[in-house]
């Protein structure tokens, strides 16, 4: 089965807890804080495998969980580091966010990584938190927690050439005449239900790779018949075949064929039509051939590339893979998303990327104040509310953010309950 479309959950891995400790050693009275701090977790890094075709395998595992950082020890020991969790990909895979549809990572080159999920830091150890006013602290941070989200998948096929056009136009009998590849081949309309690829080598001993893409038909790049879900497959190719029946013995005419497929491309992606095109009229063996080809030279005029061939016995195909051969060697590679100079096929961007407001309030059913937001969350996760000693650095916390005056101006009063997460507490004037 041929999978190029995927939704999965990813997760970086917690940060291990700080710890509160104290030397306890011989000789040594009122010894100082001795916790150490959590390990760093793992991330979750996406890796390339040209060995992969397809995203087959995360049909069956859609959830990517890295591990997290050893907690902190006693005698100012540090944690231990989580091992990053290597997902690898197929080459050609995009990766975007599920939520706001930006691309984190263009996948191309076998090897080729990118960090799709951040792992959370380890918290500070008591060790971190000596002062000289307060030699002694019983305070310590828990693991920030991992970044989490869902992203999808698509993978477009890494091919130089698309063969484009109707069904049944004989796409699936050039590539496997002018191939190894073995596609399936049958006198109906979506023989093909899946892009395959073979690699061609011309006479002079030139080479690329070729991809037979599933007929379009029109209104594909609205989602009708298979068209919508392989068109994203042409996006990566620098020469664009356009396969036409010139036998007309689908009832269609051929010009037709050729101003609806550049429609469908067009409205598509409009920068389809910036790669090279040419025209292939297939099954010139057959009647009224002749005929059909003069009347679509005469609308298409002398711009277009036309090449009369017969893919079933290989008439004309020698002329077409040359032309495509010196094309490819005057194409550059058409990017698929803006990137920078600094920028590369086989790097990835990290951009900084604000994760919110630090905190929003908000009001309950019950009357209670919510407060919610990155920030103030990611404080509440990493804060150790079984000690004293956590409980008021988060308050301090909290009234350093404007927590305090921002409930008081939403009418705020004492005693008032306010809500964060599963935490509950009265609000204190």
């Amino acid at each position: 089965m041929f999978v190029d479309h995927v939704k999965i959950y990813v997760k970086g891995g917690d940060g291990g807890d700080g710890m509160v400790a104290f030397r306890r050693e011989k000789y040594v009275p009122n010894g100082g804080p001795a916790g150490g701090d959590g390990g760093h977790g793992g991330n979750v890094v996406f890796q390339v495998d040209e060995g992969l075709r397809t995203l087959m395998d995360f049909r069956y595992k859609r959830h990517f969980k890295a591990e997290r950082g050893e907690h902190g020890m006693s005698k100012g020991m540090h944690g231990r580091k989580a091992e990053n969790l290597i997902v690898k990909v197929p080459p050609g895979t995009v990766v975007m966010n599920a939520e706001t549809k930006t691309v984190i990572a263009d996948l191309v080159e076998d090897g080729q990584t990118a960090i799709i999920a951040k792992a959370g830091r380890g918290g500070r150890g008591n060790c971190r938190f000596a002062t000289p006013a307060n030699p002694a602290p019983e305070l310590a941070e828990k693991g920030e927690p991992g970044q989490e989200l869902d992203v999808i998948l698509e993978l477009k096929v890494l091919a130089d050439v698309g063969l484009v056009g109707f069904p049944s136009v004989g796409k699936s009998t050039l590539l496997s005449v002018v191939s190894a590849a073995k596609p399936k081949i049958g006198a109906y309309h979506f023989t093909t239900i899946v892009p395959n690829l073979g690699m061609v080598e011309t006479e002079d001993g030139r080479s690329f790779a070729m991809a037979d893409l599933p007929g379009l038909i029109e209104g594909a790049h609205q989602g009708v018949g298979l068209g919508m879900q392989f068109l994203r497959h042409i996006e990566r190719t620098r020469v664009i075949v356009h396969v036409i029946d010139m036998s007309g013995m689908e009832g269609r005419d051929p010009y037709e064929d050729y101003i609806t497929i550049n429609d469908e491309l067009k409205q598509y992606d409009l920068r389809l039509t910036e790669r090279p095109q040419i025209v292939v009229a297939n099954k010139m063996d057959m009647p009224e051939a002749e005929e059909n080809l003069q009347a679509f030279l005469e609308k298409v005029g002398d711009s277009v590339k036309v090449f009369p061939v017969s893919a079933v016995s290989r008439q004309g195909l020698k002329a077409v893979l040359f032309e495509v051969a010196d094309l490819l060697e005057v194409t550059p590679q058409f990017e698929l998303h803006e990137i920078t100079e600094e920028e590369s096929d086989a790097t990835v961007l990290y951009k900084y990327e604000k994760q919110g407001e630090d905190f929003d309030i908000t009001r309950d059913d019950d009357g209670a104040f919510v407060l919610s937001g990155y920030s103030i969350e990611r404080l509440f996760k990493m804060t150790d509310f079984s000690r004293e000693d956590g409980i008021r650095r988060f308050a301090r916390q909290l009234r350093a953010m404007g927590v305090d005056d921002a409930l008081r101006k939403r009418g705020a009063e004492n005693g008032d309950t306010v809500r964060l997460m599963e935490f509950e507490f009265d609000f204190v004037d």
